[in-house]
């Protein structure tokens, strides 16, 4: 079974850190998303960000992978990239890794566990 590092020491400071069972339920939301959002070998660029920030206001989880020529870790991209556009690190599993940014704008008839 692969080690998968403790996702909830990657929360930036001052964030509350989700609960297990949230965590948990957006976990198995991102299990069939598609990768959104592709970092490479130029890492973390403004462009990139403000990329990211589009696709988390519009969709709130995200799925990002992290190129193999970079010297950037997932790990070290996840808590970077959560810092930067005031998200949660969900998950980090090999070079992807999955964001959550709740967006209380977005309208939706019913509600996941995790929003209300």
């Amino acid at each position: 079974m692969p080690c998968v590092p403790d996702v909830g020491s990657l929360a930036p400071e001052g964030f509350m850190s989700m609960k297990g069972k949230d965590r948990a339920a957006l976990r198995a939301e991102a299990h069939h998303l598609n990768v959104q959002v592709h970092i490479g070998h130029a890492g973390l660029t403004p462009a990139l960000l403000t990329s990211l920030n589009d696709v988390l206001r519009t969709h709130e989880l995200v799925k990002v992978q992290v190129a193999k020529a970079g010297d950037l870790t997932a790990k070290d991209a996840a808590r970077d990239a959560a810092e930067r556009t005031r998200a949660e690190v969900i998950q980090v599993i090999g070079r992807t890794f999955t964001l959550y940014r709740e967006n209380p704008d977005l309208k939706r008839g019913e509600l996941p566990p995790w929003r209300g």
